[in-house]
């Protein structure tokens, strides 16, 4: 707990703060509240606590003066819980209530501190996310295309066997089918009727052998 910044107060009703060493205003009493600063004001001959006294007097000068926070509503029902036995439920409730909000005001006051301070800060970390996800994006779409052309390629080259196996296999028929013809040929040859093998100008007719005696 923050330690409690003494204030004394004289028999002039003048206030005099130890720790500045200088009197003091209760509006400058309001700034050092406002500020965080937690005071403790004490009557400088009996040491009695008057704490409450100057506070209650701030907030009376703040309603009168400045702008009201406690309409007159409010403070009718305020009024009406004294005495009665929700008097200390009220006093925890608006302690709470009060406390809640103060750190609410604190946290938005921090926020709107880190804005001002970065005001592109936002949109920093958005971008940095975003170029996260797009590398993210990147990595997945190499590792499935890198898997994908390992896979074809795999298959063009066992293609690419299989073409020169065919190749060499059609060769291998190609020249079988050369054998095939040229047996056959000689079949038919063998097999040629009589006439067609002694056909004048034929290489085994008798006027071709005539020819060549004379």
């Amino acid at each position: 707990m923050q330690q409690e910044r003494l204030i004394r107060k004289y028999s002039n009703r003048r206030l005099y703060d130890t720790l500045a060493s200088r009197h003091v205003t209760l509006e400058d009493l309001r700034q050092l509240i406002v500020a965080g600063e937690r005071i403790k004001v004490i009557d400088d001959k009996s040491d009695e606590d008057l704490t409450r006294p100057v506070l209650l007097q701030i907030i009376a000068e703040q309603e009168q003066f400045g702008m009201p926070v406690l309409g007159s509503e409010l403070l009718e029902m305020i009024i009406r819980f004294y005495g009665g036995p929700m008097q200390g439920m009220l006093s925890r409730y608006l302690g709470q209530t009060f406390t809640a909000m103060l750190r609410q005001q604190e946290a938005m006051q921090s926020e709107m501190a880190k804005a001002l301070q970065a005001p592109f800060a936002p949109l920093t970390e958005l971008a940095r996310q975003n170029m996260e996800m797009w590398e993210q994006m990147q990595a997945a779409t190499r590792s499935a295309f890198s898997g994908g052309t390992g896979g074809a390629s795999g298959t063009g080259g066992t293609g690419g066997t299989g073409g020169m196996g065919g190749m060499g296999a059609a060769g291998g028929t190609g020249a079988a089918g050369g054998g095939t013809g040229a047996a056959a040929e000689g079949t038919v040859r063998k097999t040629a009727p009589p006439s067609a093998r002694g056909r004048p100008g034929s290489a085994g007719s008798p006027m071709r052998k005539r020819k060549k005696g004379k």
